[in-house]
């Protein structure tokens, strides 16, 4: 038997060198922030060299665009910067943003 992970999400992706390092995370059971939303969690770690992480993209990527095509997924437009909040305002107070700090 093959062991599975489960998550819920990934919080950082660390480029360094030829090396991508995705942290995996978990929303907490028992914690809390100050919205009453359950904190990310840190869980485990995937390593991958460059090519392996492009290679995962393209696969995800894929998988995806199935998943669109089925119709279990809908895509949404992009905001423009006319449709962006005002600067230090969130897009959807009280919801944790689930992009990587990397990249924003």
């Amino acid at each position: 038997m093959h062991a599975e992970v489960y998550t819920d999400g990934v919080d950082e992706i660390t480029v360094g060198g030829s090396i991508v390092r995705v942290d995996l995370v978990s929303l907490s059971p028992t914690e809390r922030d100050a919205n009453n939303v359950p904190k990310k969690v840190f869980c485990q770690r995937l390593i991958f060299s460059i090519e392996a992480f492009a290679n995962s993209v393209e696969v995800m990527q894929n998988a995806l665009q199935g998943l669109v095509e089925a119709g279990v997924v809908k895509r949404t437009q992009a905001k423009t910067s006319a449709d962006a909040p005002a600067a230090g305002q969130a897009a959807n107070p009280g919801r944790p943003v689930n992009a990587s700090t990397n990249f924003r």
